[in-house]
């Protein structure tokens, strides 16, 4: 398959082309100079002028000092080949082998003009042989440069093979000159087009980890929404369903019982501050900033003393649940330890989340909330029968925010999840934590229930 010329080169404006390229092809886009066989036009216009001017400086003033004439009409001759030989250079990189090979037909032109004791070889065979090798693979540039060496030696030697005293030595320093020459600018202009390869390919990389980067960041900020978003459903299913309930309760017993509803009141007051803790938490977190379980901040400032929610205070949360007319039973198993702070706050607010759904989607039905140290894990239960009180409302359908919440929290801390219907109609939800620590002491997983207070 024939390789296009110039294909994986970076374009001379590239980002990778050197910063004096860049330049100029920003000043000849300015002046409207644009597109390949324009601006090799201008090229070939500025060498042929640079071309006359030198040759014919040399044939007036230089040659006849060196003792070397050159006759008016091979002279003319000479002046037309070279400068014919720079005016090709227009096709050098829209017609790069044709090009090449017309620059390497005028040089032997010029070599056959030329006196046998003078050389003259212009800028045209280098441009034309430095296009090449940056237009094509190495490979083929160097193959092409060999035979433009090989064809001007044997063009000239079949020109002069009448008029040069040595055939031998001849032809040999023909094609050393031809092969330095073009070889030489071949190699140049390849090492030039790897180079500018090169520095592409380290700038597409480095936006390449640019954009990674970004990506890393945006999902990273995703995740933390998402997080503080389980964060805020979780204090607001919670707390504020629970202070809808007992308003309603309230709005029952003011003209009723006026004492129990000032309790109520009192109750929803205490519940407000405690929903306002926990969104100071949440808020805290996203400031950059989080309160220690002491209730200190860590930027150095006190936040008051809210604790940070976790399985120490499942009782409380157990009590206001009652507080709220829900029956739940908490049973505990085996001798309490320490849990990762990060799987603390999950398994807390797991059942939160799980007595939010019962109040919300079971009313009435008794929950059960279990957890067991066992010696190697830990796991939680919640579950809850069918529900007591009428199907749920059609105003109160679940968005199922909640269980996807809960089951990504169980694989945030490396725990198995398990949720869905039990065999009598009501929910279940299941949490094993595995702990990897074998602490727990022989005989200590002892049942101890706790069931409904008597209050």
């Amino acid at each position: 398959m024939a390789e296009h010329p110039g294909a994986g080169r970076a374009p001379a404006g590239a980002p990778g082309s050197p910063r004096l390229t860049r330049q100029l092809d920003e000043r000849l886009t300015r002046l409207g100079v644009t597109g390949r066989f324009a601006r090799d036009c201008l090229l070939a216009a500025g060498v042929t002028v640079a071309t006359f001017v030198l040759l014919t400086t040399f044939l007036r003033f230089v040659a006849p000092v060196d003792g070397l004439s050159v006759d008016p009409a091979r002279a003319r001759l000479l002046v037309a080949a070279a400068c014919g030989q720079a005016m090709v250079l227009c096709l050098r990189r829209v017609r790069p082998r044709l090009c090449l090979g017309l620059v390497v037909g005028l040089q032997v032109v010029i070599t056959a003009v030329v006196p046998s004791e003078a050389t003259v070889r212009g800028v045209a065979p280098l441009v034309a042989a430095y296009t090449v090798g940056t237009l094509f693979p190495a490979r083929t540039a160097l193959l092409l440069a060999g035979a433009a060496a090989v064809a001007e030696a044997s063009g000239v030697i079949a020109v002069t093979a009448g008029m040069a005293p040595d055939i031998l030595v001849t032809a040999l320093g023909h094609l050393a000159s031809g092969a330095l020459s073009y070889l030489g600018a071949t190699f140049v202009g390849s090492y030039v087009a790897t180079h500018r390869r090169y520095l592409e390919l380290v700038r597409v990389r480095a936006d390449e980890a640019v954009r990674a980067h970004r990506e890393k960041v945006r999902a990273a900020i995703g995740a933390e929404r998402s997080r503080m978003a389980r964060e805020l459903h979780d204090v607001a299913a919670h707390h504020l369903s629970g202070m809808v309930v007992q308003a309603a309760a309230v709005e029952r017993l003011i003209d009723r019982d006026p004492a129990a509803a000032k309790a109520g009141v009192a109750w929803i007051r205490g519940q407000g501050k405690e929903t306002l803790d926990n969104l100071r938490l949440v808020v805290g977190v996203l400031r950059g900033r989080s309160v220690t379980r002491g209730g200190a901040d860590t930027a150095g400032h006190e936040e008051g003393n809210t604790p940070v929610p976790g399985l120490a205070m499942l009782d409380d949360l157990v009590r206001t649940a009652r507080d709220l007319g829900t029956s739940v039973e908490f049973v505990g198993e085996g001798a309490r330890r320490e849990v990762p702070p990060i799987a603390d706050v999950a398994l807390y607010r797991m059942v939160q989340e799980c007595l939010s759904n019962a109040r919300q989607h079971a009313p009435g039905a008794p929950v059960r909330v279990g957890l067991r140290f066992l010696p190697r894990e830990v796991t939680l239960e919640v579950s809850n029968a069918p529900a007591a009180r009428g199907p749920q409302p059609a105003g109160r359908a679940s968005s199922g925010v909640g269980l996807v919440g809960m089951r990504e929290r169980a694989q945030l801390i490396g725990a198995r999840f398990a949720a869905g219907p039990t065999p009598a109609g009501g929910w279940s939800v299941t949490v094993t934590l595995p702990t990897g620590r074998d602490d727990a002491p022989a005989g200590s997983t002892t049942a101890t229930p706790r069931g409904d207070d008597p209050a």
